[in-house]
């Protein structure tokens, strides 16, 4: 029997490099062998530099995961932005009717709904972690073939080289629909609350930033999309004051901007012998819960612990038995999500009025529903 596994992990996004830190730190850490491997640089962070376009919405329970491997610490000692509230709303409505989705933080005893972080910050802090271990990482390695190794993990993405090797389909919904990205300077402050306004051509997010300042996250045509990544700052900052119903006042652009088309995505199987898929490599959803990084952390945790579990009893981490274990714990959440998101999505770009009767009527009905409520904010807070 073998007392020591060789384990390569393809991918240095959060995903991977959580797995990799909950691996490193975990009771078996001396019998694994671990090598991470990215295409890219090294990500560097460093408090001097304006907060990055790329930000993504942590829920507590993934906060907890990130405090297991001791990154989280860092994280808050740099920048976060902890939102309170969210309020989510139909064109069709004004921001304060009574079929505006309220959620807040005291209603559900817990000192916030999640956190909006970098995602360069997470991932710096977490090679900090790995730095300390005696995890190999390798940045700018171009794979030409799939790596040698008890257990080879794909956290490389939504074109997962590792899910193609294998030959592992995927299913396929694309939304044509694509998300513009940009910070803005809103005239009134954003109070801690991240706003979600659904729109015909998809939804628009607005994110608290710790400066002050929004993410913006503009799900739409591709056409709309183009014209507005071409469009001048102050075109930009009225069409989206328009498209935001004025909810925070007059918007300015105050960052970069960016655009990438969405489509959900699924694989049909998330492990083969000696092979797993995490995070986009597995699944990849619509953007407009930010529920994308959080499933990943979680696909991690789930990982690691059937790793830890078989090396408990004796059994080869990359058996396929061992490996179905992860696959039963996280697909048919990761599926369900992806259909909610893009039946979500479908629903609110609808033009029917008789239907949006029906949605202003069920979310006034959401609202009050107490027990229903809560359980679906502990769904996404990623809780018990």
């Amino acid at each position: 029997m073998k007392t020591s596994f060789d384990i390569v992990i393809v991918g240095a996004g959060i995903t991977g490099l959580s797995l990799a830190a909950q691996l490193a730190t975990g009771r078996h850490a001396d019998k694994l062998n671990i090598t991470l491997m990215d295409a890219a640089r090294r990500p560097g962070f460093a408090l001097d530099d304006d907060i990055s376009l790329r930000v993504s919405a942590i829920a507590n329970g993934s906060v907890e995961i990130l405090r297991n491997t001791g990154a989280w610490d860092a994280v808050l000692g740099a920048r976060v932005s902890p939102y309170e509230h969210m309020r989510v709303w139909d064109e069709s409505d004004s921001p304060d009717s009574g079929s505006t989705l309220t959620f807040n933080a005291a209603e559900f005893a817990v000192p916030q709904l999640g956190f909006i972080v970098e995602n360069v910050l997470l991932r710096d802090t977490l090679l900090t972690v790995l730095d300390k271990t005696r995890v190999k990482l390798q940045f700018e390695s171009k794979l030409a073939g799939l790596p040698v190794a008890d257990l080879v993990v794909g956290a490389d993405g939504a074109r997962s080289f590792v899910r193609q090797q294998v030959g592992i389909k995927t299913s396929l919904w694309p939304y044509e629909q694509t998300a513009l990205v940009t910070h803005l300077e809103p005239e009134k402050m954003h109070a801690a609350t991240a706003w979600q306004r659904f729109l015909r051509d998809g939804p628009l997010g607005m994110l608290p930033l710790a400066d002050g300042r929004i993410s913006v996250v503009w799900s739409t045509t591709p056409q709309t999309a183009k014209q507005a990544l071409a469009a001048s700052d102050e075109e930009l900052g009225r069409l989206l004051t328009d498209a935001s119903d004025g909810v925070l006042g007059k918007l300015r652009v105050a960052g970069p901007k960016g655009a990438f088309p969405l489509s959900a995505q699924h694989a049909q199987e998330y492990v083969r012998a000696g092979i797993a898929l995490v995070g986009d490599a597995a699944h990849a959803i619509h953007p407009l819960a930010g529920q994308g990084a959080n499933l990943g952390l979680r696909d991690a945790a789930e990982l690691a612990s059937v790793v830890a579990a078989a090396l408990d009893d004796g059994l080869h981490p990359g058996d396929r038995p061992v490996l179905r274990g992860y696959e039963r714990a996280r697909k048919g959440e990761n599926l369900t999500m992806l259909h909610f998101m893009t039946g979500l999505n479908r629903v609110f770009a609808t033009d029917s009025g008789l239907l949006r009767e029906i949605r202003s009527a069920g979310m006034r009905v959401f609202n009050r529903s107490g027990p229903i409520k809560e359980r679906a904010v502990k769904v996404a807070l990623g809780v018990n």
